[in-house]
């Protein structure tokens, strides 16, 4: 078996350098869309929940692809498999630009999304697999903030894009920044040492699917994810809804710079994935889901600069729990490294879907404060969960 990558070696910053540009690409794909729903409910007359689902198909498409993953993930070349994922997602986001009907760029975004499923969690694998057991918490906040990265890039550039000529110019500018990037990832990553693609479907993937689901630690992290990441996605898919009317009247620009607020997440991941290496991924998820819960009641305020603040925070604290809760899941999965982040990732992008769709209907039934609500209460029952979780850690 070929030895681990060791940390400060060329191996290393081969890898985790190619890691972090596939992350931009994949997750700026994934969000870009984000902040222009308020212009597919005016271009093409729908509600706010419907406008959203250009987001949540995407992330449908990857709860749906995980399935897949999950009981071929042991036959999947790690190097080629990310690659060829990256670049067709790229296309297919040049293809949704020049789309006349909405309901076609809603299939092409689900396709885009199971293609783009196979990033995450392989990436997931990869980590897990090719470097040292003691580092994997820092390569993991280090593989986060490069999505923090992608997430800024991808809806920040359309929002400039979109002012200066339209969303569809700028999701086609995009799709092809993003289609050289899944170049590069391809000729800068290690191919996988420890992994041996098998030839056939694995005839123990019934086996250890009930050994990863019959473990009740990963199962509460993964509601955990599905909570996390639903409540981020519902935050950042409606918070252009009440910044672009009065009293604040913000340009489409000045809401996509609001996600430079997306940078806090590169210290977050990083720092809470060194911290949980050091003193344990239930504090430190707890603490970070926490975090979350403060950002979130912030936005509150009427005052724009405590609402950018809250958003901050809110961020931050997300980053923080998915780092953490992405080294967990690889620390404590007992069977199959890539079924087990491939399961992480369903839960994940089951409850940005959903979540993220639903807080639409709060949105327009009880305006920026009912979709808090909604948050606040999800969020408080992941810290319970998290704290049980925690005590069980320690004791």
């Amino acid at each position: 078996m070929a030895v681990y990558i060791q940390k400060g070696t060329r191996q290393y910053w081969q890898a985790i350098s190619a890691l972090f540009l596939g992350s931009v690409a994949a997750f700026g794909l994934e969000y870009c869309v984000q902040p222009v729903i308020p212009l597919l409910t005016r271009d093409f007359n729908l509600s706010p929940s419907i406008a959203s689902l250009a987001m949540s198909c995407g992330t449908g498409g990857m709860a749906l692809a995980m399935i897949f993953i999950a009981g071929s993930a042991g036959m999947l070349d790690r190097k080629k498999t990310m690659s060829i994922a990256l670049s067709v997602s790229a296309i297919l986001a040049v293809l949704m630009a020049i789309s006349p009907d909405y309901y076609l760029i809603l299939v092409l975004r689900l396709i885009q999304g199971f293609l783009l499923a196979a990033f995450p969690s392989l990436a997931l694998a990869y980590i897990s697999e090719e470097f040292s057991p003691d580092i994997v918490g820092l390569v993991v906040g280090i593989y986060v903030s490069g999505t923090t990265i992608g997430g800024l890039l991808g809806r920040l550039v359309l929002s400039v894009l979109t002012d200066l000529f339209s969303w569809r110019i700028g999701l086609g500018v995009l799709g092809v920044f993003f289609f050289n990037i899944s170049i590069g990832f391809y000729f800068v990553l290690i191919k996988s040492r420890r992994h041996v693609p098998s030839k056939t479907w694995s005839t123990g993937f019934v086996r250890e699917l009930g050994v990863t689901l019959r473990n009740k630690k990963l199962i509460k992290i993964y509601i955990i994810a599905f909570v996390a990441c639903g409540s981020f996605v519902a935050m950042y898919n409606y918070i252009a809804f009440p910044l672009i009317t009065p009293p604040y009247n913000l340009s489409q620009t000045a809401v996509g710079a609001l996600f430079t607020v997306y940078l806090v997440g590169i210290l977050s991941s990083t720092l809470m994935g060194v911290m949980s290496d050091k003193y344990g991924c239930g504090k430190i998820l707890s603490f970070s889901i926490g975090i979350m819960l403060i950002g979130a009641v912030i936005t509150l305020m009427p005052d724009l600069i405590a609402k950018i603040a809250g958003l901050a925070i809110f961020t931050f604290g997300f980053f923080g729990t998915h780092s953490t809760a992405c080294s967990w899941t690889g620390k404590s999965c007992k069977s199959d490294k890539a079924q087990g982040s491939a399961l992480y990732m369903l839960f994940y992008y089951v409850g940005s879907s959903v979540i993220g769709t639903a807080g639409g209907l709060f949105l327009s039934n009880y305006n920026w404060p009912g979709l808090i609500m909604m948050i606040t209460i999800i969020l408080c029952g992941a810290l319970l969960l998290s704290a049980r979780l925690t005590i069980a850690e320690e004791f």
